[in-house]
């Protein structure tokens, strides 16, 4: 079946299919959030982006080949409420960036900075640091080496705008970092998933950039 990334909170997960990388988004709890299961298909690692909620619901996806790693986006608390229930589950080593790690309850056992790869499997992503949303928010890119990139967001973008930011200083860095380090290198073809709400490609946000500059949010 073709991939949607349509999910509601309480219904099934949808799956990409991509040549290395299997791709498993569901969404929990209720702020609708989403969470992401990774699966290296050479060697059948995963790794789970985002122990938002519900920890019944993720471990049982997980299913009883485990993760090996467990990266949290940001600090904000919608976004690692089932962390510990998870970590405990299943023995994951957990990431998250480095400027966040101390808001976040469960401890990381791999600060991430910008640049930084983390591997699941043979598959590797690489960490983009976006200060705005919070201090330590990070993006991670998946290049795939079969087709266009892909791009886990967290809360720092979405269908229609960038994340809440509560000052114009955060906004303008959040901006200035997703120009720089998100649009300005990938192209339209790169498929972003957010941690709320439906996927897009960077192709369908790019043209309403300077309305979300003007807006201020």
């Amino acid at each position: 079946m073709t991939y949607s990334g349509a999910v509601k909170v309480g219904g099934p997960a949808d799956v990409h299919e991509l040549q290395d990388l299997m791709i498993t988004k569901v969404a929990v709890g209720p702020m609708n959030n989403n969470a992401y299961l990774l699966r290296c298909r050479a060697t059948d690692e995963q790794l789970l982006i985002d122990a938002a909620n519900d920890a019944h619901t993720l471990i049982t996806l997980i299913g009883d080949d485990g993760i090996a790693s467990v990266v949290t986006t940001h600090r904000h608390g919608d976004h690692w409420q089932a962390l510990a229930e998870v970590v405990e589950a299943t023995g994951a080593r957990t990431y998250a960036g480095r400027d966040d790690a101390e808001g976040i309850p469960v401890p990381t056992d791999v600060p991430v900075a910008d640049g930084d790869t983390i591997q699941v499997g043979r598959v590797e992503l690489t960490a983009r640091h976006l200060v705005g949303h919070t201090p330590g928010s990070i993006a991670l890119v998946y290049d795939d080496p079969h087709g266009h990139p892909h791009v886990f967001t967290g809360d720092c973008l979405f269908p229609g705008g960038p994340g809440r930011t509560i000052n114009p200083a955060d906004f303008t860095s959040l901006m200035d970092g997703l120009e720089e380090k998100v649009f300005g290198p990938l192209p339209d073809e790169t498929w972003f998933y957010p941690g709320h709400g439906n996927d897009s490609s960077l192709g369908a946000e790019r043209p309403h950039i300077p309305e979300w500059r003007a807006r201020g949010w």
